[in-house]
């Protein structure tokens, strides 16, 4: 699989979380740690769109965005 360099920014918490999870062994680098969780998080969207359909989605769709607005 051919990889592409991607340039993310993220909070000091989380990196520190990444780091510690390499320094225990349970990544063997900060971008493995990254592409696991992204590779979740893409199964599992997946998996909750998999049977959505156009009107399930646009009501999906205009919750999170509600909930963006709302966000602080």
């Amino acid at each position: 699989m051919t990889m592409k360099i991607v340039t993310i920014n993220i909070p000091d918490q989380y990196l520190d979380c990444l780091e510690t999870m390499v320094n225990m062994g349970y990544f063997p680098s900060r971008s493995e740690a990254v592409r696991q969780a992204l590779k979740q998080f893409l199964t599992n969207e997946q998996d909750l769109n998999q049977d959505l359909t156009p009107e399930r989605f646009q009501a999906f769709k205009t919750q999170q965005m509600e909930a963006l607005m709302h966000y602080k």
